[in-house]
């Protein structure tokens, strides 16, 4: 809108918890709506309305209460938000008489009343809001062009500019919320007058829908417009992330969905608004609720952004070209898929857009196919159609069918197509306990829990658990955290017995942690292995982490540094007198090996590693190893005497026969092996001193 509006309605809203600069931070409903038309052309000023509103929770702030003079029982009968916007519209059409050529605006004091309280409270309550709220005048901003010397915009409120203007303070209507009105009135009155002369011709504008669209790593971000929102729920998209934060401008293209080290979405996004001011407000958001879950929102950078959202790749942005697409990712395709087996898997009643150019496969760099495909639908029917087919088969095997964003397309592609050579540690990395605490494999006596917020501690994993707090064996407690060291969300728990783990998953499965629901299910140590090194778990039984798939490069192994008469073997599984380089490999950008996870001694007992009582629950580092590593530091430690006289290496066959021998199947050969790995540098053992655990 260019030209001036022949009317202004003066809007101010009231909520059942802060006011001033805080308004709408607290996620309080609205309770009042006050209005007043103002007449540019001849310079007049309407009637003050106000119309209360029921909130569904009819709890007031006790300054609500003493500013306002409303009390829960006056709203108890008072309309519900879609009916007092009901009133409000029907009131100003009959005041203003509107006809053909006849416009008017909104006009508020700040962005709060707009962007803050009635756009994300209409949101939630799936109220549709009529169109007038979609473009509105900031008073303070048109003031400030009005008056340059008045202060900034974020002190200038309505008693600053009556201030400014020399105006005599309004004793007449002294009710919170209509003194304000009459003000803004008045101030209007003196910007349209001499000497000023002000005219309103460009408002604000707040967007309809989010619009989607690809980001490029060459692209400038300002710092100063990113957020990141935590805690989302697993199944959220983009427009959900828009819908969290309506009222407040998102740049196209700008919410991005975050994926874990497998490709799936961790519940974090990264968020970039048009401006400065929408962060701002988008921050005052900060743990408000998506549904049940509140979502913690932080600063955060644009390059971060570009990590997630930015991409180079010329066949993703071609597929991505197609604006205002709905995307579908396919994931668990038989690796045989054609585009002709998708394009028929839909269907006719979701047609894919464009045929098979609207499907896009996911390979790795040698051209394999990973199993993941995205797909373009033309329009929400169509989407709706293709994801009611989730879990329907294709050839052999279902396929999970989720809603996707071009920030997600850009991360699968990247992290699959782009990945980087980088090395990787020889030996593959587990946890070492003595054998004894260590359940067989095939044995399901343990559960992960799965959702977990990220400040949990170890006494809220015990209180959640509640009595089967009891059944957790010692070193039992293990703490997943990510490649930054944070927590993950995720936790093993090593139960006693099997019994008591399928007991635990079933009566704790999605008991509430801190507002939050956690995950549990029942797996076996094997697997919890496989987790914690970067590994998946689903339904689709185990996935290996990419260090352990069968790789299909072939690279030069590294030098031997032991003997030829041992050479037959692979030189990670014998004991080296100096370090090994790392081999190199293929795999995805960004997945991590979880080996930073702690161990937690849950009672008061006897610990048979150090043969002392536990005065007190704590938490130590797990020792990290290999088996075989562990197999020859035990030979090392306690016969190096027996293998003096000889000059060659051992065989594993040797080394086996040792082993089971009644030398080393007692306890203290243990014990003392796991204080040299655990105190680096004492008790030399026949002249062999370990320099550290990584020895």
């Amino acid at each position: 809108m260019t030209a001036s509006p022949d009317y202004l309605v003066v809007l101010f809203g009231i909520t059942a918890g802060a006011t001033g600069a805080k308004l709408g931070s607290d996620e309080k409903e609205l309770i009042l709506l006050l209005w007043k038309v103002v007449d540019l052309a001849n310079k007049k000023v309407g009637q003050l309305h106000e119309v209360l509103v029921r909130p569904d929770q009819l709890e007031l702030t006790e300054d609500c209460k003493e500013e306002t003079k409303i009390d829960a029982e006056s709203l108890s009968s008072a309309p519900q938000l879609d009916q007092a916007l009901r009133q409000f519209n029907q009131s100003v059409s009959n005041e203003l008489n509107i006809g053909v050529g006849t416009s008017f605006c909104l006009c508020t004091d700040g962005q709060l009343h707009v962007r803050q309280i009635l756009h994300p409270e209409a949101s939630k309550k799936n109220v549709l809001l009529p169109e007038c709220f979609y473009s509105f005048f900031d008073l303070r901003k048109e003031f400030k062009k009005c008056c340059p010397g008045s202060p900034d915009t974020d002190k200038l409120d309505v008693a600053a500019m009556t201030e400014c203007l020399n105006f005599e303070k309004n004793s007449s209507a002294s009710r919170y919320g209509a003194c304000q009105v009459e003000d803004m009135g008045n101030i209007i009155l003196a910007m349209i007058s001499d000497p000023y002369n002000h005219r309103f011709s460009d408002p604000e504008r707040v967007n309809y829908k989010f619009e989607s669209g690809t980001c490029s790593k060459m692209e400038l971000i300002d710092d100063n417009t990113v957020v990141r929102a935590r805690g989302l729920p697993w199944q959220s998209s983009d427009q959900d992330i828009a819908r969290f934060f309506k009222g407040l401008n998102i740049a196209k293209g700008g919410a991005a969905l975050c994926l874990n080290a497998q490709g799936r979405r961790n519940g974090e996004a990264l968020v970039r608004f048009v401006s400065e001011e929408h962060r701002d407000l988008a921050l005052q958001r900060h743990k408000h609720h998506m549904g049940t879950r509140y979502i913690e929102v932080y600063k955060a950078t644009g390059e971060d952004f570009l990590k997630i959202a930015g991409g180079t790749s010329n066949e993703v942005a071609q597929f991505l070209s197609k604006e205002n697409q709905v995307i579908v990712r396919m994931r668990g395709l038989p690796f045989t898929a054609t585009a002709d087996e998708v394009v028929a898997f839909f269907g006719q009643h979701c047609p894919i857009t464009g045929g098979k150019e609207g499907i896009l496969f996911v390979t790795y760099p040698d051209g394999r196919p990973t199993g993941d495909a995205f797909v373009l639908f033309a329009c929400e029917e169509y989407a709706q159609n293709a994801l009611r087919k989730h879990k329907d088969l294709l050839g052999k095997r279902y396929i999970e069918l989720f809603r996707s964003t071009a920030a997600e397309v850009q991360q699968v592609l990247n992290r699959f197509s782009s990945a980087p050579l980088i090395p990787l540690p020889t030996p593959p990395i587990i946890p070492v306990l003595p054998q004894q605490f260590v359940p067989p494999t095939n044995i399901r006596d343990c559960i992960r829990l799965r959702g977990l917020p990220y400040a949990a501690t170890i006494e809220d994993i015990l209180d959640f658990l509640g009595e089967f707090s009891t059944d957790i064996r010692t070193h039992g407690v293990h703490m997943v955290l990510n490649h930054q060291g944070r927590p993950s969300g995720d936790a093993f728990i090593q139960m006693k017995s099997a019994d008591r783990a399928f007991m635990a998953a079933q009566k704790c499965h999605k008991k509430t942690m801190k507002d939050r629901y956690v995950e549990v299910f029942q797996c076996s140590a094997e697997e919890m292995n496989f987790v914690l090194m970067g590994g998946t778990l689903n339904r689709n039984g185990l996935s290996p982490p990419p260090c352990l798939s069968p790789p299909s490069y072939t690279f030069p192994a590294p030098a031997a540094v032991i003997p030829p008469e041992a050479a037959i073997y692979q030189p990670s599984v014998l004991l080296n007198p100096r370090a090994l380089q790392p081999s190199t490999a293929y795999y995805p950008a960004g997945t991590q090996l979880f080996m930073n996870y702690t161990a937690y001694y849950p009672r008061k007992e006897c610990s048979l590693l150090h043969q002392s009582c536990s005065t007190a629950p704590q938490v130590r580092p797990i020792v990290l190893a290999t088996s075989l590593q562990l197999l020859i530091l035990a030979v090392s430690l306690h016969s190096l005497a027996r293998w003096s006289e000889c000059r060659a290496w051992p065989t594993i066959l040797e080394l086996r026969k040792f082993l089971t021998s009644s030398k080393v199947t007692s306890m203290q050969p243990r014990m003392d092996l796991y204080t040299q790995m655990t105190r680096p540098g004492l008790y030399p053992k026949n002249g062999f001193v370990f320099k550290g655990p990584s020895s």
